[in-house]
């Protein structure tokens, strides 16, 4: 039985099956997590994310990512620097934030696999609709924020688990590239875990403060 991958307890239980995958639930951090078993494979991931049509030029896109873009950027002072961790293959919010003078690298394990930028220590680091994908969030939320400055913000757009029966009904655990899904219990035990602040700006919107 594989542990909870986002706080390592190994008191996990089985939260809900439908005909595709089973979903295990964290005694602990409340994280709701697909088993290993029923990941993609590297392939299919990748074949699923080519499907996205993100861009740059799509107005509905960026008035999406201002939802993060607009509170974070009111935080940072002028100058600041910044990581877009799992940009996509069409990196957007990074180049929203360069358009108002900042500077932001990027990451993406299948479209930018830069691993120089996590020698790098950042103003800002943004993760828009990713943690929802990650095989081991424990392993990449501390790589993450071991790479803020202080008072460094890490913001974060993902949707909330509201309980069982929203959890049958939700849309969002159809999609086979998600594999966690996070609730507020689970963030609030990311800012304990790693002693950062919370904000909770929108039910999917997050900002944490080192």
């Amino acid at each position: 039985m594989q542990s909870c991958p986002l706080c390592l307890n190994k008191k996990t239980s089985l939260y809900f099956e439908d005909k595709t995958r089973q979903y295990r639930n964290c005694s602990n951090c409340d994280l709701i997590f697909v088993e290993q078993k029923f990941w993609l494979s590297k392939e299919g991931e990748k074949k699923e994310y080519d499907l996205h049509q993100n861009s740059p030029n799509d107005l509905g896109y960026r008035k999406f990512l201002s939802r993060l873009y607009s509170p974070l950027k009111s935080r940072l002072n002028s100058g600041a620097i910044g990581l877009d961790f799992g940009c996509g293959p069409g990196p957007t919010l990074s180049i929203m934030f360069e358009e108002t003078g900042f500077d932001v690298s990027l990451y993406d394990k299948f479209y930018n696999q830069n691993l120089e930028v996590f020698n790098k220590s950042y103003d800002f680091i943004t993760a828009t609709e990713v943690l929802e994908h990650l095989q081991n969030p424990h392993l990449e939320i501390k790589r993450l924020t071991s790479c803020l400055k202080p008072d460094g913000h890490l913001g974060v757009m993902t949707k909330l688990s509201k309980g069982l029966e929203a959890f049958e009904k939700w849309h969002y655990k159809n999609d086979q590239t998600h594999i966690c899904f996070y609730s507020k219990k689970s963030f609030d035990w990311i800012s304990n875990e790693w002693n950062l602040k919370i904000d909770y700006i929108k039910d999917d919107v997050i900002l944490l403060k080192s």
